[in-house]
């Protein structure tokens, strides 16, 4: 029996979103695999879209990631949205952490400016 489109599109935006969560955080397949207890091969499959995430899978995963199941699914009403603005977020806090801590003060600085001067214009 083929999945229905609705079906097939959530199995590949949580495989999306696991392939994305997994290389944020700088891991291999085959460490993840390992550590959740699965075939590369088969998380290969899962992050493709090809092969379904069954929940205590999926639960795994998350306790590696240290996310909590609403936050995985947060903000996916448009999951190809929610992935970029997710791999954005992520992108930027993997690059605030590569930082010394002085250079971190001075992003922390800058961000306060542009959400200050985003105030002022909207309140302007």
């Amino acid at each position: 029996m083929t999945p229905s489109p609705t079906r097939r599109r959530q199995t590949i935006f949580i495989g999306s979103k696991i392939r994305q969560l997994r290389k944020d955080r700088r891991l291999t397949q085959a460490v993840l695999a390992k550590k959740i207890g699965v075939q590369q091969s088969d998380l290969c499959r899962m992050e493709n879209g090809e092969y379904k995430v069954a929940l205590d899978t999926l639960f795994r995963i998350l306790g590696v990631f240290g996310m909590k199941i609403g936050e995985f699914f947060q903000g996916s009403d448009d999951p190809h949205t929610s992935v970029m603005n997710m791999d954005q977020d992520q992108q930027i806090l993997g690059m605030i952490r590569d930082l010394d801590g002085s250079s971190r003060q001075e992003v922390l600085e800058f961000i306060r400016f542009k959400l200050a001067a985003k105030r002022n214009i909207s309140l302007g």
